[in-house]
């Protein structure tokens, strides 16, 4: 299955910086004047402790000025001067200047930006030195800097220790912030499970994985009763004993239908009851007029959707093309819902379609961005019924190659709305009532334009992984019922590269007009990234090509290498793992994945805001009429992208929890069971193992693999003995025990059945190398598990 791969790894992939640049973690800054080994000016020492603060002591300024002999003297002298005229001060080990923020310093996140992100000021502060200066909090990937441990996250209420730095943009906070520790997740609201307790009052039982329970004393339930799902603040912490809480608000029945995803949504923040003001104007809305619009109500253009889909927001139709110039051509129409039409710039309606960013998509139900009056009724291509649309029309010779296109506004009416297994089933000679008349008129025409169109993503080569994505199918009540693996037709590939097609139409076409537009970039990996996959790949006798102008195809040579042999679901993890987020903003660096220079997403305005943009950006830059970009939304455009960048890691972490949560919810009947797993995941503290069955994983903790002495090996990723040799590597199939479920939390911890195995010589030979500096794990009989994810 064709995948393009989410955030492995910091997308911007910034190499570390030198003298005269911000350091690796920092924004970078103009660089200073600097020549190494002569003593600087005073002024050059005061910028460079204000932009680099945690080169700030005097042996770092030494190392940093390449000082030696007298000079480091001089530079003794110099900054002592410094300290008597108050221009520094000193802070423990390092100097800074007065009112600023010390390297390291502990700070409250207190509250949000415009563009979602967290602020946070110093926990300790002077009085007489006025209000405590704002911080920026940088969060940071989940897979931590560089790829290398779990970063650690916080959120609004939290404690953390962070490390500071200056920033760039000064129209913001003086500093931003990258976070060492969270010292204390308890200063804020909390979430969590009510249960009564006998004689009054309750516990909280946390939903996250490394919450800890709560008392509520009787005067502070808030009127909550037992199973309720509720919003807290701690009321007293003590040094002994558990917290106590107060409830603040009841969210609802836990034991409801839904509840599981609504906890993922209030722990979010995800925005799902829509104000009156957006209601009422979407309620009077009206159906889009003719006006700068061609009819093209006679084209049957069709839908082809998931079966359960309740908008239809894209429609295609396809037929060769008659031009003597093109011969064995096509010309392939792709028609998007104008949703521009009905959400115009700064009205009720786009408020919230930007605070949501995208809708969000939950096993048992979808948020969406927009009311169902817009998303399901006037913008929904539905059969038979008048909708207006943008259409792009575009031409592809014999060989694949897009040869031009032109973009409209019209008003359509779909002639079919039909599912992918229903589309597929009649190109595969079963046609049903509804299919069979369109056969050869218009399924057929479109089947011969995709294998066109596939010649010329045949010579593109996007990444090509091959990871099935699980789809869970529910109960009537909203619990689990199964987990499966719906097949990868080619009617889904169809439409996958007809959007694609008419999204690079879009980049193209904006480009052209140069006007200002939101990008859907992606990345290539960072050096440490391809370093790390490179040194994982050698321990399999795969070769990757050092240098950093990598492109899609190289790692699909790697792929193939690995089609068939018992190392291709590890291999296809890693690669997966090396590769950056796609994000959106509006300057353009191509899109890695697909290997294309200019990519646009264009073809979902119902359900994301980014399409929106660049819907408003075509009406306006082809005058097309009513609805287009406005000059604020075009200055504005740096930060939407952030923002609905922001947003959608928040879809896809709230979707994850979740289903998470409902599979624990499913196993947590079956404790002591023995399930079939894959190694997932190899880690200092343990193993996480996936369970394919169930599309879930758990963890093993380290301290429960044996009493061997266990070394972890990045490069292999691997945990194995050093007595015995044995050990387990990403990719291994194992047999695991259940030993808890939390469904709450979406934790799951298993116990390890399987022997290790015998690990290969080059492993052996790392451990008798003595390189354990690279990460190792010791296991005694009698310790306790480490603490972390479980």
């Amino acid at each position: 299955m064709s995948r393009i791969p989410r955030d492995r790894t910091n997308p911007a992939g910034k190499r570390p910086g030198k003298i005269g640049r911000a350091g690796k973690d920092a924004p970078a800054v103009e660089p200073l004047n600097i020549v190494h080994g002569a003593l600087p000016s005073r002024e050059v020492i005061l910028r460079f402790i204000a932009d680099h603060p945690q080169k700030a002591s005097k042996r770092e300024l030494a190392k940093a000025f390449g000082l030696k002999g007298d000079n480091r003297v001089e530079l003794k002298h110099m900054l002592q001067e410094l300290e008597q005229e108050g221009m520094l001060q000193k802070n423990r080990k390092s100097l800074i200047r007065p009112g600023a923020l010390p390297p390291v310093t502990v700070l409250d996140i207190t509250t949000r930006d415009k563009d979602g992100d967290l602020i946070g000021r110093p926990a300790e502060w002077p009085e007489d030195q006025g209000v405590a200066p704002a911080v920026a909090i940088r969060q940071q990937s989940p897979a931590g800097r560089q790829g290398k441990g779990k970063a650690p996250v916080a959120g609004l209420g939290d404690r953390i220790l962070a490390k500071i730095f200056p920033a760039v943009d000064r129209g913001g906070p003086a500093y931003t912030a990258r976070i060492i520790k969270v010292i204390d997740r308890r200063r804020g609201a909390s979430m969590g499970v009510f249960r009564t307790a006998p004689g009054g009052g309750g516990r909280l039982l946390p939903i996250e994985r490394r919450g800890e329970e709560m008392v509520i004393d009787p005067d502070f339930t808030g009127g909550a009763t037992d199973g309720d799902l509720v919003e807290v603040e701690i009321a007293r912490l003590g040094r002994f004993g558990l917290p106590r809480a107060k409830v603040l608000s009841v969210v609802g029945s836990v034991g409801s239908e839904k509840a599981i995803s609504m906890i993922a949504i209030h722990a979010h923040g995800i925005p799902h009851v829509f104000p009156p003001a957006v209601i009422a104007e979407a309620e009077a809305a009206k159906p889009a007029s003719m006006s700068h619009r061609e009819d093209w109500r006679d084209v049957p253009l069709i839908t082809i959707d998931p079966a359960d889909a309740k908008d239809h927001d894209d429609a295609v139709y396809a037929e060769l093309d008659p031009s003597p110039d093109n011969p064995g051509g096509v010309i392939v129409t792709v028609a998007i819902a104008d949703v521009s039409w009905y959400v115009r710039p700064n009205s009720p309606l786009d408020r919230e379609a930007l605070k949501r960013g995208n809708s969000v998509y939950f096993p048992d139900r979808v948020v969406p961005m927009l009311p169902e009056r817009i998303s399901n009724d006037l913008c929904s291509l539905k059969e038979g019924v008048d909708r207006p649309a943008l259409a792009v029309r575009m031409s592809f010779s014999g060989d694949g190659r897009k040869i031009g296109h032109t973009f409209y506004r019209i008003m359509m009416k779909s002639a079919a709305k039909l599912s992918y297994q229903q589309a597929q089933a009649a190109i595969d000679g079963k046609p049903d009532d509804q299919t069979g008349p369109m056969l050869e008129p218009i399924l057929k025409p479109l089947w011969h334009a995709y294998e066109v169109m596939k010649r010329g993503r045949d010579r593109r080569q996007p990444l090509e992984l091959d990871m099935p994505e699980r789809k869970i199918l529910l109960k009537p009540d909203g619990t689990v019922d199964r987990v499966v693996v719906p097949p990868r037709l080619d009617a889904h590939k169809l439409i996958e590269e007809m959007m694609i097609q008419a999204n690079v139409c879009a980049a193209e076409t904006l480009e052209k007009k140069r006007q200002p537009l939101i990008y859907r970039i992606h990345d290539g990996p960072t050096l440490a990234k391809q370093e790390i996959l490179r040194e994982f790949l050698a321990t399999l006798g795969i070769s990757l090509a050092k240098g950093g102008n990598m492109r899609a195809n190289n790692f699909n040579g790697i792929l193939a290498k690995a089609d068939g042999t018992p190392h291709q679901t590890m291999v296809n993890e890693m690669v997966l793992r090396s590769q950056s987020q796609a994000i959106y903003g509006p300057e353009n660096i191509g899109h890695f994945g697909l290997n294309l220079m200019k990519y646009a997403h264009f073809t979902s305005p119902i359900r994301r805001y980014a399409d929106l943009i660049v819907h408003r950006a075509l009406v306006g830059s082809l005058g097309f009429g009513e609805g287009g970009i406005t000059p604020d939304e075009e200055a504005a455009l740096d930060d939407i992208a952030a923002e609905i960048s922001t947003f959608e890691r928040r879809a896809m972490a709230a979707e994850r929890e979740t289903v998470d949560r409902l599979i624990a919810h499913h196993l947590s009947g079956r404790v002591g069971e023995e399930f079939a797993g894959r190694v997932s995941g190899v880690t200092k503290s343990g193993l996480f193992v996936a369970l394919p069955d169930y599309g879930a994983d758990g963890f093993v903790p380290i301290s429960t693999l044996g009493t061997d002495y266990f070394i972890y090996d990045e490069a292999h990723q691997a945990l194995s003995g050093e007595r015995t040799g044995l050990g387990y590597r990403l990719g291994d199939s194992v047999t695991v025990k259940l030993a808890e479920a939390i469904p709450l939390a979406g934790a799951l911890r298993f116990e390890m059945i399987s022997e290790g195995r015998e690990m290969p010589a080059a492993v052996r030979s790392f451990h008798k190398a003595g390189r354990r500096d690279r990460g190792q794990v010791r296991k005694k009989p009698g310790t306790r598990p480490p603490r972390g994810r479980h």
